[in-house]
């Protein structure tokens, strides 16, 4: 009979052939301004060869790339593990919830392999994907997930546009403001979106944008004042800056602003705009900012809310996908370089 010691000792066993070992990309160097490959190190870690009651074993399939990674790391020490989300595989298991072959979100980090005990877990807990009807399980990273949610639950509970007002959005070809848009259009309103390219626009208008100005190449002062000749109800602002500035110029009485990023001044210094406070008092402007966690309680009714519009075909939407778990650092610098279209993510 083994003694206790043995027993302990075999369950704290672990594998260390190349199966049984997970990677994982570590925030090797903090960030100063734009990330590059010298602020990451790729290593392994070996996997247990058994699990305890209650944890699964999850194989990463997807992994969501996000601006807030590049502002949220500068609060963890050089050398933790990269945070994110991703759609993973359950492989292994001791818990019910969480059966081999389930298909699983979690705040898992940029990791190939996870073992999870959801009891252990104070926040941030994963969950089993709800039947997508065939649509893709990436999905679950963006438009059925923290984005989708994040322009479903943000619009709608903070502007609360009305039928017949104009919504404009920022970094509107992006996972959230392409989503933001469409929703507008969806209650009644005229959606104009603001983007960094002219592929990106002719994409804003394919899915339904009324308007969409390119701000590196046009007067955006201008542009606004024809796409948006009532002036602008509701802003839904993902990048601060110059862009805001202009914007915030044109807005209506009792306007309503949802701040949801500021990835204008995620690479680099904030820059000087002119103080909006005026504009704040003589048109009795509201703006918020928020985080999408605050809808916790409510998170499948945004992920069931935008399925059922993708499936009466109200809902569009687009993935940049960069293949391979080696390729991550790529991906994340290139989407905050606004090389994605709709949501990026990677694949493993």
């Amino acid at each position: 009979m083994k003694s206790l010691w043995q027993q302990l000792v075999r369950q704290r066993q672990y594998a260390t052939d190349a199966a049984g070992a997970a990677r994982k990309w570590i925030y090797a160097k903090a960030f100063q301004g734009e990330p590059h490959h010298g602020n990451f190190r790729l290593e392994t870690e070996p996997l247990p060869t058994t699990l305890s009651p209650g944890e699964f074993l999850a194989e990463a399939e997807y992994l969501s790339v996000d601006p807030y990674m590049r502002p949220y790391m500068l609060a963890y020490p050089e050398g933790s593990l990269m945070i994110g989300g991703q759609i993973a595989r359950v492989t292994r298991s001791e818990n019910a919830h969480f059966p081999v072959g389930a298909t699983v979100f979690g705040q898992f980090g940029w990791r190939t392999h996870t073992v999870c005990d959801p009891a252990r877990l104070e926040k941030d807990k994963p969950y089993v994907l709800p039947d997508f009807g065939g649509l893709p399980t990436s999905l679950g990273l963006g438009i059925l997930g923290m984005p989708g949610n994040t322009a479903y639950f943000g619009l709608q509970e903070l502007c609360q546009p009305q039928p017949g007002e104009t919504v404009v959005v920022s970094g509107a070809a992006g996972a959230v403001g392409s989503v933001v848009g469409q929703i507008a259009k969806i209650k009644g309103c005229r959606a104009v979106g603001i983007a960094g390219t002219e592929e990106k626009c002719e994409w804003l208008r394919k899915i339904g944008f009324d308007a969409a100005i390119n701000y590196k190449r046009n007067d955006v002062y201008g542009e606004l004042k024809k796409a948006a000749p009532r002036g602008v109800d509701c802003y839904f602002d993902n990048v601060g800056g110059s862009v805001t500035e202009t914007v915030l110029k044109q807005m209506n009485v009792y306007g309503r602003i949802a701040v949801c990023g500021a990835i204008s001044n995620y690479n680099s210094a904030v820059g000087k705009v002119t103080d909006p406070q005026r504009q704040f008092v003589f048109k009795q402007l509201r703006m918020e900012g928020f985080l999408v966690w605050r809808w916790n309680d409510r998170w499948l009714e945004g992920i069931e809310g935008n399925l059922r519009w993708i499936r009466e075909g109200r809902l569009a939407y687009e993935e940049t996908v960069t293949e391979g778990f080696e390729r991550m650092p790529d991906a994340f610098i290139d989407m905050l370089r606004g090389g994605n279209t709709g949501k990026a993510v990677v694949k493993v």
